[in-house]
């Protein structure tokens, strides 16, 4: 086995391999991860005195002395019932005298070692492992996983005397496993360090993948700063990665630290992963770093979540704290899209916080429409509610889920383009079953608290980039109520009423964030408009003047999200209206 490094910290195991992986059982025993993980879990049983260190002479005081005989117990028992051990291991009688006891302690340690995020690093120099992935990975984490396995169910029928007639397939390797290379990127003067950070090439996931992130819930804003916060920031080879991001059109370099590894590989459900082509020769459009180390953000505020602009080089940097407080997804992915959003504002395009799709109905008719709207105003939700209301849908597209922008083309098109490949989706406001019919590729985050969360693929980067003339834009209200006066769709007499409930950009809050009540950001989207609102209403003004002079449909949508007991009744009720809509435009 040629283990680099490896690191055991906060729930997470992070294994750092040149080459292979342990080839047999006892090599895995034998190794000293396997121990470090063993002695972490006895230290834990014994805070709380636990009966299952009553397989020790004395449970108060376990010695190095009794881990070793532990360990060579558990490496006899892979082959050998439990009552020839003692033949082999003459001082592991104590150990093997109640087998009940020693089959709960070996269970309580598999499911110790499973309760980890496990990450699997394969660093490729010159032996082009990202070459051939299939096989680095077949003799990486797919071998890893059959070892654990193996063990396990070996020394359970030793112990046990029997063998299961179940078997369960779970994920007892590494969850994550990537393949990763020391490049040279087209960087400018004063950014090359960044080269020494491993890049990542190829990434294999065993989903679903539950985690358990130290935050549900994001707050502040991202603050322009006038300093480079990546001087400040000193990141080391062996635990920082990148993750070259396709975020939309453009190429956004993300760096995240292994504090955050568990954040920064969910990246892979959400944003396309550039491949050598999409890097070769190309400069990055933004650099986004998660997991900064220490205080050195903390000059910029209690919540230094913070971005520059770098004019000279045409280049945004992003910077995250590694502190626990930021221990969020929505941190990462809302930074990486405001990096994207100044970048499209600068180049005279209208960033949009929203959903859009592009729907074909049965009878041939067809629309692109675009929701746009704040956090947990029920975009992805309607979304969802359409999907079940498939009778009379031949197909839906979807192009962005959170975040896109406008252009215009030359024959006065308003086309519109996404950011992301995936959605990040409060798992209480989907349809029942939804998650779960998807959940063999579903990463979960922070199941059973409040925005609990999923991180699932919904489309192909061919339809995020492709461009589609827009038809119809609504503005997501989620809290009002539909009734006689209030209509669940509703088209606006006016360009400046429009604008106005726009750049207002009223909604009820859904918990996602630390902000409570009725709450009002500029263009629902402080997500890099807020930061250049003068530049962004000149754009916005063009653009909605253009939504009337070329027959767009411009209106306001119910969505009901935030009532009780409407949470999923409203988004269907919009999605009827949506469909009445598209049939009779």
């Amino acid at each position: 086995m040629n283990i680099l490094r490896n690191r055991v910290f906060d729930r997470k195991v992070v294994i750092r391999l040149k080459d292979r992986i342990c080839e047999t059982p006892e090599e895995l025993v034998d190794s000293e991860l396997f121990k470090r993980v063993l002695k972490i879990m006895l230290t834990e049983l014994g805070k709380r005195q636990s009966r299952l260190l009553e397989i020790f002479n004395d449970k108060n005081c376990i010695t190095d002395n009794d881990i070793t005989i532990l360990i060579s117990t558990i490496r006899a028992l892979i082959k050998l019932p439990i009552g020839q051990v003692t033949s082999i291991v003459p001082q592991s009688e104590q150990i093997t005298r109640d087998p009940h006891l020693l089959e709960e302690f070996l269970r309580h340690f598999y499911n110790y070692w499973r309760s980890f995020d496990r990450f699997l690093i394969c660093h490729s120099s010159d032996d082009d492992l990202d070459k051939r992935p299939y096989r680095t990975f077949h003799t990486s984490a797919e071998q890893l996983m059959h070892l654990v396995r193996a063990v396990w169910r070996g020394v359970y029928d030793n112990v046990s005397g029997t063998h299961p007639n179940i078997f369960r397939q779970v994920s007892s390797g590494a969850g994550v496993a990537a393949i990763t290379v020391t490049k040279t990127l087209p960087l400018p003067a004063g950014y090359e360090f960044l080269n020494t950070i491993p890049v990542i090439r190829d990434v294999m996931l065993f989903p679903p993948l539950v985690i358990d992130p130290p935050m549900n819930k994001r707050t502040g804003q991202f603050v322009e700063v006038d300093a480079n916060p990546l001087h400040r920031a000193k990141l080391s080879p062996d635990e920082w990665l990148c993750y070259p991001a396709r975020v939309g059109e453009l190429l956004i370099n993300i760096y995240f630290h292994e504090t955050f590894y568990d954040l920064g590989f969910a990246l892979t459900n959400l944003f396309e992963l550039a491949d050598d082509q999409a890097l070769e020769g190309r400069k990055p459009d933004a650099i986004c770093l998660l997991g900064v180390q220490g205080t050195v953000l903390d000059d910029y505020g209690v919540f230094p979540t913070v971005f520059y602009d770098d004019s000279a080089n045409k280049l945004l940097v992003g910077a995250i704290p590694g502190r626990p407080e930021f221990g969020y997804f929505g941190y990462l992915k809302k930074m990486a899209l405001t990096l994207h959003n100044i970048c499209v504002i600068k180049n005279k395009r209208l960033p949009f916080h929203g959903a859009l799709f592009h729907i074909i109905l049965k009878s041939g008719k067809k629309a692109t429409v675009l929701v746009m709207g704040d956090t947990g105003t029920g975009k992805s939700e309607t979304l969802e509610a359409l999907r079940i209301l498939s009778d009379d849908i031949q197909d839906i597209i979807v192009i962005a889920d959170d975040m896109g922008s406008l252009a215009i083309d030359d024959n006065n098109r308003i086309i519109g383009y996404g950011t992301e490949v995936g959605a990040f989706i409060r798992l209480d406001d989907l349809q029942p079953g939804y998650a779960f019919g998807q959940i063999d590729r579903t990463i979960i985050m922070n199941a059973g608290q409040t925005n609990a969360r999923v991180v699932l693929p919904v489309t192909s980067y061919k339809h995020v980039v492709q461009g589609y003339p827009v038809d119809i834009v609504l503005y997501a209200n989620n809290f009002e109520q539909v009734d006689n006066t209030h209509s669940a769709i509703h088209e606006f007499a006016t360009v400046e009423s429009a604008l106005q409930v726009f750049r207002a950009g009223e909604a009820m809050s859904k918990g996602t964030t630390t902000s409570s009540g009725l709450v009002h950001s500029y263009f629902a989207n402080v997500f890099g408009p807020a930061q250049y609102p003068e530049l962004h209403d000149e754009i916005a003004e063009r653009y909605f003047r253009t939504f009337s002079t070329t027959g767009l449909f411009i209106g306001e949508m119910r969505t009901q999200l935030s009532i009780p007991s409407w949470e999923q009744r409203g988004p269907e009720k919009a999605a009827h209206a949506l469909l009445d809509l598209i049939r009779s435009r």
